[in-house]
């Protein structure tokens, strides 16, 4: 496999210490659209955004990454607290893994009345899409029928070894092409599984004082396959 091209690239979250600036994401099909919300503010079609896709993906990094660009107040909504509310008036507010922390359906319906009320934003981050949050507020669900949603995809062969050459070098590690090509082919198409590889990987390497091989990297799919990794990823 030839070495990928340099590309302009946004950083995705990982736990070894990544590159992590604005110009070290990865971009691709499947993440243009929502690094091109987070270009686009203040410019948004609307006034709620939601960045769905499965854990790993970035969708993290790049909520972070425009709470910063635009002064954002990550809040809780949990419960109701007039305290969100006090956010949202004064200006753009995020809410992370809505569908994995749960919230308040009635607190949820506030808040965005209050963004739209002050001409204010709210971003959100789910592994689901709205229509999977199974609300039953019908006020709450026709507001969320008017968010924009833009959904981030499983990386395809060629992002996920980007990908991965990425993860290794943040780890200071360089391996063989071929390797993984090998392990690209054959693992999980997730970000969540290169980063569980990766580390594994590293730590096995590490223990027994050896390099990266074919052999090494089948055992560690091995031990995927039959459940055994410890490595958890958030």
């Amino acid at each position: 496999m030839n070495k990928p091209p340099a590309t302009r690239q946004l950083p995705l979250e990982f736990d070894h210490d990544p590159a992590s600036g604005r110009d070290d994401l990865i971009v691709s099909d499947r993440l243009s659209a929502a690094v091109s919300i987070v270009d686009r503010w203040p410019d948004w079609p609307s006034p709620v955004v939601v960045l769905a896709g499965p854990t790993g993906s970035g969708k993290t990094h790049l909520a972070s990454i425009w709470a910063e660009l635009v002064g954002a107040t990550r809040v809780d909504i949990g419960k109701p607290d007039p305290m969100v509310l006090e956010h949202a008036a004064l200006g753009p507010v995020l809410i992370e893994d809505i569908d994995h922390t749960g919230f308040d359906e009635t607190a949820l319906f506030h808040l965005i009345n209050a963004v739209r009320e002050h001409g204010s934003a709210v971003l959100i981050t789910s592994r689901l899409w709205p229509a999977g949050w199974n609300v039953r507020l019908p006020d709450l669900a026709s507001r969320l029928k008017a968010a924009t949603v833009v959904e981030i995809a499983e990386p395809d062969e060629e992002l996920l070894a980007k990908v991965m050459v990425k993860l290794f070098s943040d780890r200071q590690l360089v391996v063989d092409d071929k390797i993984i090509a090998w392990l690209v082919a054959r693992m999980e198409r997730s970000l969540a599984a290169a980063r569980i590889i990766v580390t594994r990987l590293d730590q096995l390497a590490l223990a027994r004082g050896t390099k990266i091989s074919r052999a090494l990297a089948a055992e560690v799919l091995a031990e995927m396959d039959a459940g055994a990794s410890d490595i958890e990823v958030s």
